[in-house]
């Protein structure tokens, strides 16, 4: 297994659209381990492909505490949603930085796991949100896009300074 580099916003490649996956093979099989090391390693809790630049419709979740629970959603589509909740969302993608997002509170979502079986995953409280988070990835979408533009500008404003306080250091 192999850690993978994780795009960092603005960089326009978050705003690809991503391809449905056709060949469930060995290498799709790496690439989901790969994946999952890497969101681990980050101390994350989703990751979409788009994020590590691969356009395939291919996202990894694990919400629980001793990370022994991934979640591989392949070609993922949301069947049904209910209910709204706000949630404190973070990005790999946008390091340090927690805004809060509006999504429904329940999905139901049509997927295939890492051999090409459907599945069908109900979620809901933050799952949900972390499902919904990664779809947008794999859309082109990112969390900040749901702020007013206030907000995003603040928020990415407090991102550049915190870069450039990195690099300073």
């Amino acid at each position: 297994m192999s850690l993978l580099p994780i795009l960092e916003f603005p960089d326009p490649r978050l705003r690809t659209r991503a391809e449905p996956v056709t060949a469930f093979d060995a290498e799709l099989r790496q690439f989901v381990a790969d994946m999952l090391e890497t969101m681990y390693a980050a101390n994350g809790v989703g990751l979409a492909a788009t994020q590590v630049n691969v356009h395939r419709r291919v996202l990894v979740a694990d919400m629980s505490d001793d990370r022994q629970q991934p979640l591989v959603l392949i070609n993922a589509q949301i069947l049904e949603k209910e209910g709204t909740q706000v949630y404190q969302e973070g990005c790999l993608s946008f390091p340090g930085l927690y805004a809060d997002v509006t999504r429904a509170l329940q999905v139901k979502v049509k997927a295939q796991d890492v051999e090409g079986n459907e599945v069908v995953v109900e979620a809901e409280g933050p799952l949900a949100v972390c499902i919904q988070h990664e779809l947008d990835h794999l859309d082109g979408k990112v969390f900040v896009d749901y702020l007013s533009s206030l907000k995003r500008t603040l928020l990415l404003k407090r991102l550049d300074k915190q870069r450039k306080q990195a690099a300073g250091a």
